[in-house]
């Protein structure tokens, strides 16, 4: 059998591959982005306290609870996707709305928040859900 490979199957084939794999399969309430055993943090949600609080507390308020220039991103997160709310960190949100300029940047590169956006989302998102309080989490020995 011989396979013939030309530049438009090429593209074609790494097109389809690249929406096979961005794909995103949305959290589940039964299986939530984050992992917490006794009120203490796996190193992913831990790792996203500590992202979050280098790049997005300035403006978002400590524990993403708000402040007068951006936000309250734990109730934020009841009401967007996983992907609208990544989408939004990677390329940054323009709202001229009721006379306001309010602007989000862009911090899609940023390598502090993009090689970490799941762990800065499942930290997030366990303050959105209630399942952790305001506050350095403590984290669990993976071991």
């Amino acid at each position: 059998m011989v396979l013939r490979f030309s530049a438009r199957s090429g593209v074609a084939a790494i097109g389809f591959f690249v929406l096979c794999t961005s794909i995103a399969v949305p959290a589940r309430a039964d299986n939530p982005p984050y992992n917490i055993k006794d009120g203490k943090v796996d190193i992913h949600v831990y790792n996203g306290y500590r992202r979050y609080g280098d790049s997005c507390m300035r403006c978002h308020g400590p524990d993403g609870a708000g402040s007068s220039y951006a936000p309250d991103l734990t109730n934020s997160l009841k009401h967007l996707s996983e992907d609208q709310v990544k989408e939004t960190i990677i390329n940054g949100r323009q709202n001229l709305a009721n006379g306001q300029d309010k602007v989000m940047p862009s911090f899609g590169t940023v390598a502090d928040v993009v090689n970490y956006l799941d762990d800065i989302y499942a930290y997030l998102k366990a303050r959105s859900d209630g399942k952790l309080p305001r506050g350095r989490p403590e984290r669990y020995d993976d071991n």
